[in-house]
Protein backbone atom coordinates (compact mmCIF):
# COMPACT_ATOMS: atom_id res chain seq x y z
CA UNK A 1 0.00 0.00 0.00
CA UNK A 2 1.16 3.35 -1.01
CA UNK A 3 1.91 6.18 1.62
CA UNK A 4 3.82 9.80 1.89
CA UNK A 5 6.79 9.77 3.70
CA UNK A 6 7.83 11.94 6.84
CA UNK A 7 7.83 15.49 6.56
CA UNK A 8 10.45 17.85 7.21
CA UNK A 9 8.70 21.36 6.74
CA UNK A 10 7.39 22.42 9.75
CA UNK A 11 6.43 24.51 11.86
CA UNK A 12 6.99 24.94 15.71
CA UNK A 13 4.46 23.63 17.71
CA UNK A 14 1.71 26.65 19.29
CA UNK A 15 2.58 27.00 22.84
CA UNK A 16 -0.86 27.61 23.89
CA UNK A 17 -4.16 26.76 22.17
CA UNK A 18 -6.04 29.72 20.53
CA UNK A 19 -9.02 31.24 22.96
CA UNK A 20 -12.33 29.10 22.85
CA UNK A 21 -14.84 30.94 20.57
CA UNK A 22 -17.12 33.59 21.94
CA UNK A 23 -20.75 32.48 22.75
CA UNK A 24 -19.73 28.80 21.10
CA UNK A 25 -22.98 27.19 20.00
CA UNK A 26 -23.47 23.59 19.62
CA UNK A 27 -21.64 22.71 16.78
CA UNK A 28 -18.61 24.54 18.34
CA UNK A 29 -19.25 22.09 21.86
CA UNK A 30 -19.44 19.46 19.63
CA UNK A 31 -16.02 19.95 18.20
CA UNK A 32 -15.16 21.07 22.17
CA UNK A 33 -11.51 20.25 22.03
CA UNK A 34 -10.46 21.38 18.55
CA UNK A 35 -12.52 24.97 19.75
CA UNK A 36 -10.59 24.73 23.12
CA UNK A 37 -13.67 24.40 24.75
CA UNK A 38 -12.34 21.08 26.17
CA UNK A 39 -8.89 19.05 27.32
CA UNK A 40 -7.63 17.09 24.31
CA UNK A 41 -4.46 15.34 24.17
CA UNK A 42 -1.23 16.18 24.52
CA UNK A 43 0.80 13.40 23.07
CA UNK A 44 0.69 11.11 20.07
CA UNK A 45 -2.08 13.46 18.82
CA UNK A 46 -3.22 12.59 14.67
CA UNK A 47 -5.48 14.49 12.89
CA UNK A 48 -7.90 13.66 10.07
CA UNK A 49 -8.55 15.74 7.40
CA UNK A 50 -10.98 15.56 4.65
CA UNK A 51 -15.03 15.64 3.86
CA UNK A 52 -17.90 13.71 5.93
CA UNK A 53 -15.73 10.22 5.16
CA UNK A 54 -12.78 11.80 7.50
CA UNK A 55 -14.99 11.42 10.81
CA UNK A 56 -15.66 8.27 10.03
CA UNK A 57 -11.94 7.27 9.59
CA UNK A 58 -11.07 8.88 12.50
CA UNK A 59 -13.45 7.09 14.79
CA UNK A 60 -12.26 3.95 13.78
CA UNK A 61 -7.99 5.23 13.96
CA UNK A 62 -8.58 5.72 17.65
CA UNK A 63 -6.84 3.24 19.93
CA UNK A 64 -3.25 2.58 21.85
CA UNK A 65 -0.64 4.77 20.61
CA UNK A 66 -2.66 7.53 18.99
CA UNK A 67 -5.14 9.93 20.35
CA UNK A 68 -7.35 11.42 17.90
CA UNK A 69 -9.21 14.85 17.79
CA UNK A 70 -12.55 15.29 16.14
CA UNK A 71 -12.30 18.60 13.79
CA UNK A 72 -14.79 19.56 11.12
CA UNK A 73 -15.30 18.22 7.57
CA UNK A 74 -12.82 20.58 5.03
CA UNK A 75 -15.69 21.90 2.99
CA UNK A 76 -17.14 23.29 6.59
CA UNK A 77 -14.17 24.97 7.47
CA UNK A 78 -13.93 29.16 7.58
CA UNK A 79 -11.23 31.73 7.72
CA UNK A 80 -12.13 31.81 11.67
CA UNK A 81 -11.22 27.94 12.00
CA UNK A 82 -7.97 28.53 10.97
CA UNK A 83 -6.37 29.51 14.56
CA UNK A 84 -7.36 26.07 16.04
CA UNK A 85 -6.70 23.87 13.00
CA UNK A 86 -3.01 25.47 12.62
CA UNK A 87 -2.60 24.79 16.28
CA UNK A 88 -3.69 21.37 16.00
CA UNK A 89 -2.06 20.37 13.02
CA UNK A 90 1.61 22.09 14.40
CA UNK A 91 1.27 19.44 17.54
CA UNK A 92 0.12 16.18 15.64
CA UNK A 93 2.42 13.49 15.34
CA UNK A 94 0.15 11.99 12.17
CA UNK A 95 -1.67 13.85 9.80
CA UNK A 96 -3.88 11.57 7.95
CA UNK A 97 -5.73 13.53 5.06
CA UNK A 98 -7.85 13.13 2.17
CA UNK A 99 -5.76 14.85 -1.33
CA UNK A 100 -7.10 18.21 -1.36
CA UNK A 101 -5.85 21.00 -3.32
CA UNK A 102 -3.89 24.42 -2.62
CA UNK A 103 -6.16 26.81 -1.21
CA UNK A 104 -9.40 24.86 -0.88
CA UNK A 105 -12.16 27.27 -1.02
CA UNK A 106 -9.81 29.95 -0.76
CA UNK A 107 -8.23 29.14 2.25
CA UNK A 108 -4.78 27.31 3.08
CA UNK A 109 -6.26 23.75 3.73
CA UNK A 110 -4.78 21.79 0.82
CA UNK A 111 -2.73 18.74 2.13
CA UNK A 112 1.13 19.85 1.30
CA UNK A 113 -0.27 23.44 2.86
CA UNK A 114 -1.39 21.38 6.07
CA UNK A 115 1.67 19.13 6.17
CA UNK A 116 3.75 22.59 5.86
CA UNK A 117 2.69 23.11 9.88
CA UNK A 118 3.52 19.77 10.89
CA UNK A 119 6.42 19.23 13.58
CA UNK A 120 9.63 17.98 12.51
CA UNK A 121 9.37 14.81 12.43
CA UNK A 122 5.71 13.81 12.15
CA UNK A 123 4.22 11.87 9.43
CA UNK A 124 1.93 12.45 6.38
CA UNK A 125 -0.76 9.91 5.25
CA UNK A 126 -3.07 10.44 2.13
CA UNK A 127 -6.34 8.24 2.19
CA UNK A 128 -8.28 7.91 -1.01
CA UNK A 129 -11.96 9.65 -1.28
CA UNK A 130 -14.02 6.64 -1.31
CA UNK A 131 -16.26 6.68 -3.90
CA UNK A 132 -17.49 3.42 -6.35
CA UNK A 133 -20.71 3.11 -8.46
CA UNK A 134 -21.06 -0.43 -8.61
CA UNK A 135 -24.01 -1.01 -6.16
CA UNK A 136 -25.53 2.13 -7.09
CA UNK A 137 -24.52 2.34 -11.30
CA UNK A 138 -27.58 4.72 -12.48
CA UNK A 139 -26.28 6.99 -9.74
CA UNK A 140 -24.07 10.21 -9.87
CA UNK A 141 -22.72 13.30 -8.20
CA UNK A 142 -22.81 16.18 -10.12
CA UNK A 143 -21.92 20.07 -9.58
CA UNK A 144 -23.92 22.71 -11.17
CA UNK A 145 -21.01 25.03 -12.62
CA UNK A 146 -23.67 27.68 -11.90
CA UNK A 147 -23.02 27.12 -7.68
CA UNK A 148 -21.02 24.32 -6.82
CA UNK A 149 -22.76 23.93 -3.27
CA UNK A 150 -26.00 23.15 -4.76
CA UNK A 151 -28.13 20.17 -4.34
CA UNK A 152 -31.21 18.84 -5.70
CA UNK A 153 -33.84 18.23 -2.74
CA UNK A 154 -34.80 15.07 -0.91
CA UNK A 155 -31.43 13.10 -1.76
CA UNK A 156 -28.14 14.81 -3.04
CA UNK A 157 -27.74 11.85 -5.64
CA UNK A 158 -28.56 12.68 -8.84
CA UNK A 159 -30.01 9.42 -11.09
CA UNK A 160 -28.61 9.63 -14.47
CA UNK A 161 -31.92 8.31 -15.91
CA UNK A 162 -33.62 11.35 -14.26
CA UNK A 163 -30.99 13.73 -15.45
CA UNK A 164 -31.71 12.23 -19.18
CA UNK A 165 -35.26 12.50 -18.80
CA UNK A 166 -34.84 16.21 -17.91
CA UNK A 167 -32.76 17.07 -20.53
CA UNK A 168 -35.80 15.11 -22.70
CA UNK A 169 -38.45 16.94 -21.50
CA UNK A 170 -36.35 19.95 -21.97
CA UNK A 171 -36.36 19.45 -25.86
CA UNK A 172 -40.06 19.10 -25.78
CA UNK A 173 -39.49 15.29 -26.17
CA UNK A 174 -41.78 12.59 -24.52
CA UNK A 175 -41.30 10.51 -22.14
CA UNK A 176 -42.95 7.14 -20.91
CA UNK A 177 -44.63 8.10 -17.86
CA UNK A 178 -42.57 5.84 -15.81
CA UNK A 179 -39.13 7.44 -16.61
CA UNK A 180 -36.07 6.77 -18.56
CA UNK A 181 -35.21 2.95 -18.38
CA UNK A 182 -32.17 2.55 -20.51
CA UNK A 183 -30.58 -0.89 -19.88
CA UNK A 184 -29.73 -2.54 -16.49
CA UNK A 185 -28.20 -6.00 -17.27
CA UNK A 186 -25.22 -7.68 -15.51
CA UNK A 187 -23.03 -6.45 -18.49
CA UNK A 188 -23.91 -2.80 -18.18
CA UNK A 189 -23.71 -3.18 -13.75
CA UNK A 190 -20.23 -4.48 -14.74
CA UNK A 191 -18.91 -2.08 -17.08
CA UNK A 192 -20.20 0.82 -14.64
CA UNK A 193 -18.28 -0.96 -11.81
CA UNK A 194 -15.16 -1.52 -13.68
CA UNK A 195 -14.91 1.82 -14.82
CA UNK A 196 -15.35 3.54 -11.05
CA UNK A 197 -12.91 1.00 -9.75
CA UNK A 198 -10.78 2.16 -12.21
CA UNK A 199 -11.19 5.59 -11.64
CA UNK A 200 -10.70 4.85 -7.58
CA UNK A 201 -7.38 3.31 -8.37
CA UNK A 202 -6.14 6.05 -10.41
CA UNK A 203 -6.90 8.55 -7.50
CA UNK A 204 -5.10 6.32 -4.97
CA UNK A 205 -2.17 5.82 -7.39
CA UNK A 206 -1.79 9.58 -8.64
CA UNK A 207 -2.70 10.96 -4.85
CA UNK A 208 0.24 8.16 -3.21
CA UNK A 209 -2.76 7.53 -0.78
CA UNK A 210 -3.10 4.00 1.05
CA UNK A 211 -5.01 1.30 -1.17
CA UNK A 212 -8.99 0.20 -0.42
CA UNK A 213 -9.97 -0.06 -3.82
CA UNK A 214 -9.14 -4.03 -3.53
CA UNK A 215 -12.29 -3.87 -1.01
CA UNK A 216 -14.69 -3.50 -3.79
CA UNK A 217 -14.02 -5.91 -6.51
CA UNK A 218 -16.59 -8.18 -5.35
CA UNK A 219 -19.16 -5.50 -3.75
CA UNK A 220 -21.66 -5.67 -0.91
CA UNK A 221 -24.32 -3.59 0.90
CA UNK A 222 -22.69 -3.51 3.78
CA UNK A 223 -19.63 -1.98 2.32
CA UNK A 224 -21.74 1.15 0.64
CA UNK A 225 -24.53 2.58 1.54
CA UNK A 226 -25.02 5.06 -1.31
CA UNK A 227 -21.81 5.46 -4.41
CA UNK A 228 -19.78 7.59 -1.56
CA UNK A 229 -20.86 6.81 2.23
CA UNK A 230 -19.03 3.65 3.13
CA UNK A 231 -20.21 1.39 6.41
CA UNK A 232 -18.28 0.48 9.51
CA UNK A 233 -16.35 -2.68 7.30
CA UNK A 234 -14.52 -0.02 5.22
CA UNK A 235 -13.58 1.89 7.58
CA UNK A 236 -12.37 -0.81 9.64
CA UNK A 237 -10.11 -1.88 7.17
CA UNK A 238 -9.15 1.58 6.16
CA UNK A 239 -7.88 2.10 10.09
CA UNK A 240 -6.30 -0.98 10.21
CA UNK A 241 -4.03 -0.15 7.05
CA UNK A 242 -3.33 3.24 8.33
CA UNK A 243 -2.02 2.28 11.49
CA UNK A 244 -0.07 -0.80 9.69
CA UNK A 245 1.81 1.96 7.89
CA UNK A 246 2.53 3.96 10.49
CA UNK A 247 3.88 0.56 12.60
CA UNK A 248 0.61 0.79 15.56
CA UNK A 249 -0.26 -2.16 16.96
CA UNK A 250 -3.91 -3.17 14.75
CA UNK A 251 -7.29 -3.00 16.63
CA UNK A 252 -10.62 -3.41 16.48
CA UNK A 253 -12.84 -0.30 16.96
CA UNK A 254 -16.62 -0.76 17.83
CA UNK A 255 -18.30 3.06 17.60
CA UNK A 256 -21.32 1.45 18.67
CA UNK A 257 -23.55 2.75 15.40
CA UNK A 258 -23.55 2.56 11.93
CA UNK A 259 -21.37 4.92 10.40
CA UNK A 260 -22.71 7.07 7.52
CA UNK A 261 -25.57 5.43 8.22
CA UNK A 262 -27.95 8.73 7.49
CA UNK A 263 -29.03 7.80 4.09
CA UNK A 264 -29.20 4.75 1.90
CA UNK A 265 -30.01 3.87 -1.39
CA UNK A 266 -32.38 1.79 -3.48
CA UNK A 267 -31.13 -1.43 -4.20
CA UNK A 268 -31.50 -2.90 -7.77
CA UNK A 269 -32.45 -5.71 -8.79
CA UNK A 270 -29.98 -6.17 -11.53
CA UNK A 271 -27.14 -5.49 -9.17
CA UNK A 272 -28.20 -7.96 -6.86
CA UNK A 273 -28.42 -10.53 -9.69
CA UNK A 274 -24.81 -9.15 -10.99
CA UNK A 275 -22.99 -9.77 -7.66
CA UNK A 276 -25.13 -12.40 -6.48
CA UNK A 277 -26.21 -10.87 -3.37
CA UNK A 278 -28.69 -12.22 -0.86
CA UNK A 279 -30.51 -9.04 -0.76
CA UNK A 280 -34.00 -8.07 -1.38
CA UNK A 281 -34.21 -5.20 -3.98
CA UNK A 282 -35.67 -1.99 -2.85
CA UNK A 283 -37.89 0.96 -4.39
CA UNK A 284 -36.88 3.86 -1.94
CA UNK A 285 -34.42 5.78 -0.18
CA UNK A 286 -34.20 5.82 3.16
CA UNK A 287 -33.29 9.39 4.97
CA UNK A 288 -32.85 9.79 8.27
CA UNK A 289 -34.72 6.65 9.08
CA UNK A 290 -37.46 7.36 6.73
CA UNK A 291 -38.80 5.84 3.92
CA UNK A 292 -38.71 8.53 0.41
CA UNK A 293 -39.72 6.71 -2.49
CA UNK A 294 -38.35 7.12 -5.65
CA UNK A 295 -41.24 8.45 -7.87
CA UNK A 296 -41.22 11.30 -4.98
CA UNK A 297 -37.35 12.06 -5.42
CA UNK A 298 -37.53 11.79 -8.81
CA UNK A 299 -40.51 14.22 -9.38
CA UNK A 300 -38.89 16.32 -7.05
CA UNK A 301 -35.48 16.49 -8.85
CA UNK A 302 -37.45 16.57 -12.33
CA UNK A 303 -38.60 20.24 -10.79
CA UNK A 304 -35.17 20.99 -9.78
CA UNK A 305 -33.60 20.45 -13.17
CA UNK A 306 -36.08 22.74 -14.73
CA UNK A 307 -34.57 25.61 -12.07
CA UNK A 308 -30.73 24.33 -12.39
CA UNK A 309 -30.22 23.78 -16.54
CA UNK A 310 -26.79 23.82 -16.47
CA UNK A 311 -26.49 20.65 -13.38
CA UNK A 312 -28.04 18.52 -16.33
CA UNK A 313 -25.57 19.60 -18.98
CA UNK A 314 -22.83 19.10 -16.40
CA UNK A 315 -24.22 15.43 -15.30
CA UNK A 316 -24.81 14.57 -18.82
CA UNK A 317 -20.59 15.56 -19.58
CA UNK A 318 -19.54 14.56 -16.72
CA UNK A 319 -20.91 11.14 -17.01
CA UNK A 320 -20.95 10.37 -20.40
CA UNK A 321 -19.44 6.91 -20.06
CA UNK A 322 -22.10 5.51 -17.51
CA UNK A 323 -24.53 6.55 -19.51
CA UNK A 324 -23.42 5.08 -22.84
CA UNK A 325 -22.74 1.69 -20.63
CA UNK A 326 -26.40 2.29 -19.28
CA UNK A 327 -27.55 2.71 -23.03
CA UNK A 328 -28.59 6.54 -22.00
CA UNK A 329 -26.89 8.28 -24.71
Amino acid sequence: MGHAGVVTDSSSPSAAPPAPPIDADARAHHYGVFYSLAEGPSDDVAIVVGNCQAESLRQMLEGPGLATVRIPAVHELTAADLPYLQHWVSRASVLVSQPVRDDYHGLPLGTAQLAAVLPAGARLLRVPVVRVAGLYPTHAIVRPPSDTSLVPPLVEYHDLRVLVEAAIRREGGAVPVTGVAGRLDALAVRTVASESLAQLRAREAANATIVLSDLFEQPSFEQMRTLNHPGNPVWSTAASRVREALGLPDHVVDPGRPLLDRVHAPRLAAVIETFGLADEPTEHWIVDGAVVPTDEVRAAHLAWYAEHPDAVDAGLARHSPALAALDLR
